[in-house]
């Protein structure tokens, strides 16, 4: 059965790293709701704990955070499994987009504020990159 499911459901494995509570929960929900496997966590070093762990497919992290930011966190992350993809949500894009941050290059960036369907619409883009 798993054979036959839509292309986006190969993307289905969904890391999030975002520190602050309304927003994380209101992701996941949707995300899920939208079909996907998503794994929260509040901030960076739990969720590269959790991602040494076990494979997923999309690292989906803030930038700004405590403990690990998200461009620390994509940067390990793309080094422990360069097949990994990454996308950013922030409300600092300028930062993710700077040669001088170290973020994996063809990481993604989803500016704050943005709309649920853009999210769906990214993610489900960068599944049908592969």
């Amino acid at each position: 059965m798993a054979v036959n499911e839509p292309r986006k459901m190969s993307m289905q494995r969904i890391l999030l790293a975002e520190d602050d509570d309304d927003m994380r929960g209101f992701l996941e929900r949707e995300l899920k709701k939208a079909g996907y496997d998503v794994v929260a966590f509040g901030n960076g070093l739990e969720a590269y704990e959790r991602l040494c762990e076990e494979p997923f497919t999309l690292l989906l992290t803030d930038i700004v955070m405590p403990e690990m930011d998200g461009i620390e966190l994509a940067r390990r992350a793309a080094e422990f499994d360069p097949d990994i993809k990454i996308m950013f949500i922030t409300g600092f894009a300028a930062v993710a987009l700077n040669p001088d941050s170290k973020a994996p290059k063809d990481a993604k960036v989803l500016s704050k504020p943005f709309h649920l369907r853009d999210l769906v619409r990214e993610v489900e883009r960068m599944a049908q990159e592969d």
